[in-house]
């Protein structure tokens, strides 16, 4: 397929192409709302998605409970996964009326729960059902529409797929695609084989950028490191980061001043922490939120420093749970381990 003209205004301004430049990836089980507050503690700029939320749960679920976000975390994105158009116009809604900033269509999660579901990364064979979930969206709300997907399906690897897809829900609407540069083998691999065994083809999503030029497209898959952002960026709109995010969230730290020309907002980890743990707080008095299952996503803030291994033991030690976190913070300053083993025995005593 031809690259499409570019598509009609939409009613509201559309963000610019930097809105897109850098990215946390949707993780499924890790990016909830205490992580993403954690993010955004480390660059103000950085595009935050949630985990994919199906549009069963939010119909048929509590949507007010799945959809809840601080408002620190602005620009946040909703994703969605689904492939009937008008449940997912009708969750579309929801999230715009919610505060979201961005709606994403998740067609490129390979695991077999979205394949009995008939959406995810099998959407990419049904190019013209993904157009009409976008348009059904795009008619819907005055917030961007957007898709994540793979390069290909299985044993498909040639460009002209992956342009064709681009091009037909391009034409139904949707101006940004993040693009994961692996192909997804539906049958015979696991989520997280699919995360590693299929190849990185980098040079598809670049040509996707050459090819389309009016159209946003960022690159997700494999990135580890600032400078690959960087020579990234060379090619593409934008970059979005997954597992090395949440696993060494401190890269993030320079993000903000690399890559938006700003100040970063804070200078050392242990103002991290502190904002961390006066979020416990918070979170705990708002609605009950335990103080570890904020603390989780924290664990990989010191990796790579001396102590860290043992600041991850106090933080993570599940006989604490019983404490206040300022506790549990005055003992992990001091990787104070051996504390924490008296403090524990006398919580059970």
């Amino acid at each position: 397929m031809s690259p499409p003209s570019p598509p009609a205004e939409h009613p509201t301004a559309f963000p610019a192409p930097e809105r897109w430049r850098l990215s946390v990836a949707p993780m499924m089980g890790w990016t909830d709302r205490h992580c993403r507050y954690l993010h955004r503690l480390l660059s103000r700029r950085t595009l935050l998605y949630t985990e994919m939320l199906t549009t069963g749960a939010l119909i048929h679920g509590n949507a007010a409970q799945h959809l809840q976000f601080n408002p620190e975390e602005h620009p946040v994105a909703l994703q969605l996964g689904g492939s009937e158009p008008s449940d997912l116009a009708r969750c579309a809604v929801m999230g715009q009326e919610r505060g979201y900033d961005e709606i994403n269509l998740n067609c490129g999660c390979p695991s077999e729960r979205v394949l009995r579901g008939a959406f995810g990364a099998c959407l990419m064979n049904e190019a013209p059902l993904v157009a009409d979930c976008v348009k059904a969206m795009v008619d819907a709300v005055d917030i961007p529409v957007t898709v994540k997907h793979r390069i290909g399906i299985d044993k498909i690897e040639s460009y002209d797929f992956a342009a064709d897809f681009v091009g037909t829900v391009a034409e139904a609407g949707c101006r940004v695609f993040i693009v994961h540069a692996r192909n997804a083998w539906l049958k015979g691999l696991s989520p997280k084989e699919n995360r590693e065994i299929p190849p990185l083809r980098y040079d598809i999503v670049y040509r996707l950028k050459r090819e389309f030029p009016h159209l946003t497209i960022a690159i997700n898959g494999g990135v580890r490191t600032s400078d690959e952002i960087a020579e990234h960026l060379k090619h593409v709109d934008g970059v979005m980061v997954g597992r090395e995010a949440y696993h060494n969230p401190w890269l993030m730290i320079d993000w903000d001043e690399r890559f938006y020309g700003e100040a970063p907002g804070v200078q050392d980890r242990e103002a991290v922490e502190a904002a961390m743990v006066a979020y416990m707080e918070r979170a705990h008095a708002a609605d009950g939120a335990p103080w570890y299952s904020v603390a989780s996503h924290m664990l990989g803030l010191r990796n790579g420093l001396r102590g860290a291994r043992k600041w991850r033991q106090v933080w993570s030690d599940h006989r604490l749970k019983p404490q206040p976190p300022r506790a549990v913070w005055a003992l992990a300053q001091t990787h104070g381990v051996r504390d924490a083993d008296d403090l524990a025995q006398a919580t059970a005593a």
